[in-house]
């Protein structure tokens, strides 16, 4: 893998960079065919892409970067360097609401319906970005036999290893020893759940629960694939992934079963 696709001059078009277009496009085009099915306005589907999209950037950026604020503290210029990797998703998610919430206010649109129909889109785009991961040697795991992994992590056969660049930051954290494509296995049940979401999206659910779906089971994901990433963000003693992960789970199932309390209660 190369993290640069091709380069004139000093002008370089890197796979990182590349994986974000690529999603916010496909992501777009998703959005555009769920809103003529829904009868929402298709032609604003571009605007909520772009709060969506700038949201989710700020808040990836901004949460990798105060959890690390050791290291951008002491290098400042290094917070815009965003090329290096350094995007959070679980940032991403909470900027990128907060996107579409400043949207649906100002143009009175459903809020709960907005988020059922960028679901499956999130969780393809993700899928993109972890390729964009892959590409840069970042969002790495640890080497396959890693004393740092559960016990009953460490019997995965050799060829599922990958060996880095050595100027990669996975290259350059473990040298040329099989690491964990963490990012590759993170990339293939992203792509389950997009399908999954994409499958489930004209069942008659109430609305909020197939963006409740999404949180509930891309916290499963992510507390799973944390347990072979080395570079994970912490919280004191805590994989912080692994807290976030709880309170999407709590989110996700209180926003499936609100319509049943709803329900039960007139």
């Amino acid at each position: 893998m190369h993290p640069i696709v091709f380069q004139i001059g000093p002008f370089a078009v890197r796979f990182y960079g590349l994986m974000y277009v690529t999603a916010l496009l496909v992501g777009i085009w998703l959005l555009r065919m769920e809103a003529q099915r829904r009868h929402v306005p298709s032609d604003r589907m571009i605007d909520l892409a772009f709060y969506v999209f700038v949201g989710g950037l700020l808040g990836g950026r901004l949460y990798y970067v105060l959890l690390k604020w050791g290291y951008y503290g002491a290098y400042p210029w290094k917070i815009l360097a965003v090329w290096e990797g350094g995007m959070a998703i679980h940032g991403g998610l909470i900027g990128g609401f907060l996107g579409a919430w400043y949207f649906a206010r100002t143009q009175a649109l459903p809020l709960a319906t907005l988020c059922d129909m960028m679901a499956p889109a999130v969780s393809l785009g993700h899928a993109f970005g972890r390729f964009g991961n892959f590409m840069n040697g970042d969002a790495h795991g640890y080497p396959l036999r890693s004393p740092f992994l559960p016990e009953w992590l460490r019997h995965f056969p050799d060829w599922m290893g990958v060996v880095f660049p050595p100027t990669s930051i996975a290259g350059q954290e473990f040298g040329p020893v099989p690491l964990h494509p963490v990012m590759l296995y993170e990339l293939v049940l992203n792509v389950l759940g997009f399908v999954g979401l994409w499958s489930l999206r004209k069942k008659p659910w109430s609305p909020g629960s197939l963006c409740g779906l999404y949180l509930i089971y891309y916290a499963v994901v992510r507390s799973w694939t944390s347990l072979f990433r080395a570079d994970d963000l912490y919280l004191g003693p805590f994989r912080m992934p692994h807290v976030i992960s709880v309170v999407m789970v709590i989110t996700g199932v209180l926003i499936c079963c609100r319509p049943r309390w709803r329900s039960a209660a007139s």
